[in-house]
């Protein structure tokens, strides 16, 4: 069943979709009065409806039945990722939108190569925020996880260390592997920090470490910058029990 997020709840039994969403359902999929259609609040609920009315722009449905979204995970799980070459940040939220992430938080690194100017960032932030939509929509999510704006590296950890369990996944660690940190436990908050291509300067390894981070490995390879968050959120959501 198509499925598209709306604003707001419903009023008097109805909600409406407006916008390029009405125009995908009249003209792309063919939907008219009497068809159904899936609507979520984007707040975790979803609602089975029957479309009543369409017009240009506007599409208006009854609510029939309502229920909280299966596709939300247990846990809160948001990522810092330090912000990548090219075009990889797209495949990273997309993937981890699929994934179960909650938030999705850009940082610069000492070693981040990237460094587009504001008006290059903002067409790139904007782009991310469209493809976590698209990915929340496929994969049947409660909530468009937020794509936010690129902040500093300390900015990162400050906030990352506020998470009840805050990740930072270092290439030069080899005595703690993640499973030794996560496994077993019941996890409801977690950050994860991701480096940049480089990986982490030793500066910001301390800097992490003392702001509260624990400093954990995700194996003896050394996994790319796109390939790393996507084996770690899979295996914080297969330990608790989101995979």
């Amino acid at each position: 069943m198509p499925r598209f997020f709306i604003q707001a709840g419903p009023v008097d039994g109805m909600l409406s979709i407006e916008g390029e969403d009405a125009g995908h359902i009249i003209r792309v999929l063919r939907m008219g009065p009497g068809d159904s259609v899936l609507l979520c609040d984007s707040a975790g609920m979803d609602y089975d409806c029957i479309i009543e009315e369409t017009r240009p722009g506007l599409v208006r449905c009854r609510v029939c039945g309502q229920s909280p979204s299966a596709g939300e995970p247990s846990a809160e799980v948001t990522l810092y990722m330090a912000l990548p070459k090219a075009d990889k940040l797209e495949l990273i939220v997309q993937k981890a939108v699929e994934l179960g992430v909650s938030r999705v938080v850009p940082f610069l690194g000492a070693r981040c190569v990237s460094r587009p100017d504001e008006k290059s960032q903002r067409r790139k932030t904007e782009r991310w925020r469209r493809i976590a939509e698209e990915a929340a929509k496929q994969c049947g999510r409660g909530r468009i996880p937020p794509v936010e704006d690129v902040i500093p590296f300390a900015q990162a950890v400050a906030r990352a260390a506020q998470a009840e369990t805050a990740l930072f996944f270092y290439e030069c660690e080899r005595e703690r592997p993640l499973r030794s940190v996560i496994g077993g436990r019941t996890l409801s908050t977690v950050s994860m920090m991701i480096g940049p291509e480089g990986g982490f300067a030793l500066e910001e390894a301390g800097q992490a470490l003392a702001g509260g981070l624990v400093s954990v490995s995700l194996g003896r390879r050394i996994l790319r910058c796109e390939t790393a968050p996507l084996a770690a959120l899979a295996a914080v959501m297969y330990e608790s029990g989101n995979l």
